[in-house]
């Protein structure tokens, strides 16, 4: 009898262990998690558990350590954590070309400064040294996405690949002869190989992207649509945009931009996302809704082209997905920076509708998150913090004397925290930056290589200034 009593005293004492703490890759625990989900859940002393790419669990810290053994831990007390940026409209590579030509006219800066750079100096090497130092400034202010439109986007694609950052990379297609292709034939052969290279790669997603309504035929419009429609690649162009745009694409068609688009029948069956999106009437936005078109609102970009203020609240009523974009940095921003982007969308619709309960905080961080997501066509794997989801989050310093006191989450985020203040950036899983150290580039080479060809710029322009 006293053979079996160890045994048995064994199992009693161990009946309310519980099970053993499950495996985890990381675990980053004690910040307060901002999930940007469907409940817009705050956690105060929060944690988020991940697996792999994947997030297994976010919650409490207390209960998340208990229930998970991490190989690796980051402890986040005193951080926000939240969803990584999602940078919806952007040209990556024209970082190269970082205010060349502010404070000018569209049509100019385009035929005096950036025609005649593209044509010189748009090789694969600009394209890939450009994107990487795109990626560095996009991970070191908080964006873990974006959504790009240049050429030899191969070289874009391979950058963010390297960089480990998460891309949505369009090919652009025009009428005219670009820096990769002579004819929009041509281009579209390049973008069905491009798609057919990069369809199955864990972080780069490719994409078809026509220029606008205005520099495309009809029948190429139509190609482009058609391609992305049997690849399942996105479908991207720039929309509405200026006057300039509007009052052409009227005179020749007698109608809108969205409504010539619509009736082409390019919205359908294909993800779309349009870029800008300022002109659009009632009529356009209910078009936009029902064909499920996402919108990129670029608010820096439009004001320093004085473009116009997109109507976003508008939008957003009608039911249409609306994300956050920079634009490129080559004069129509000078910079990759969500957190400004964010400060300035909100800002913009109170003064322009006159109405300080405009698009609040916590919105403006959804369309930089979650919106930005579903603008994407991307809301199932990205934008929020939520087991199941892609592991894409950043940490905030919270501490700094411009973000002291902090009385809302949201408020503090949009108008209080800066680029600066992002401190780890983690994407697929991956610690790709932390302690404001990127661990996937060379930044010292980048730098070297980039004033290198700052010079050759200087060679183009000459006396232009």
């Amino acid at each position: 009898m006293l053979r079996w009593m160890p045994a048995v005293l064994l199992i009693l004492l161990c009946a309310g262990c519980g099970a053993a703490a499950e495996r985890v890759d990381l675990l980053v625990t004690g910040g307060t998690v901002v999930t940007m989900d469907a409940e817009r859940r705050v956690i105060e002393n929060g944690a988020v558990a991940i697996r792999g790419e994947r997030i297994v669990a976010v919650g409490p810290a207390a209960e998340l350590e208990r229930q998970f053994k991490p190989r690796r831990r980051i402890r986040a007390r005193g951080r926000l954590i939240l969803p990584g940026f999602i940078n919806t409209h952007t040209h990556a590579a024209m970082n190269l070309y970082r205010g060349v030509a502010g404070d000018r006219v569209l049509e100019d800066w385009l035929r005096d400064y950036i025609f005649p750079l593209e044509a010189k100096l748009s090789t694969p090497e600009m394209v890939y040294l450009g994107t990487k130092l795109a990626a560095l400034e996009m991970i070191r202010s908080g964006t873990t996405t974006f959504v790009d439109m240049y050429y030899h986007e191969n070289e874009a694609a391979r950058a963010a690949a390297e960089a480990g950052m998460r891309a949505v990379v369009g090919e652009t297609i025009l009428d005219f002869p670009s820096p990769d292709a002579a004819t929009p034939a041509e281009a579209l052969r390049y973008t069905e190989e491009f798609i057919e290279r990069w369809k199955d790669h864990a972080l780069v997603t490719p994409a078809v992207g026509p220029h606008s309504s205005y520099t495309l035929a009809p029948e190429f419009l139509k190609a482009t649509a058609e391609l992305a429609r049997r690849t399942g690649a996105p479908w991207l162009i720039h929309l509405a945009e200026s006057p300039g745009e509007l009052k052409m694409v009227k005179e020749r068609t007698g109608k809108t931009p969205v409504q010539y688009l619509a009736g082409l029948g390019v919205f359908e069956g294909v993800r779309a996302l349009g870029a800008h999106c300022v002109y659009v009437d009632e009529g356009d936005r209910r078009l936009l809704a029902e064909k499920g078109v996402g919108c990129a609102h670029n608010p820096s970009s439009n004001m320093m082209l004085s473009s116009g203020v997109a109507p976003v609240v508008a939008l957003r009523e009608a039911g249409v997905a609306v994300g956050l974009g920079t634009d490129g940095v080559a004069g129509s921003n000078n910079d990759l920076d969500m957190m400004e982007e964010m400060d300035l969308a909100a800002k913009l619709q109170k003064v322009s509708l006159g109405d300080p309960r405009a698009l609040p905080a916590g919105e403006a961080l959804a369309m930089a998150t979650i919106e930005g997501a579903r603008a994407i066509g991307m809301e199932k794997e990205i934008g929020s913090l939520e087991p199941g989801k892609r592991a894409d989050l950043i940490l905030l310093r919270a501490d700094a004397p411009h973000a002291i006191p902090a009385f809302d989450v949201y408020t503090s985020i949009v108008y209080s925290l800066k680029a600066s203040d992002v401190e780890t950036s983690i994407i697929n899983g991956q610690v790709v930056m932390e302690g404001r150290r990127v661990l996937t580039l060379d930044e010292a080479a980048i730098r070297r290589e980039t004033e290198a060809f700052a010079g050759r710029v200087r060679e183009v322009i000459g006396g232009k200034r």
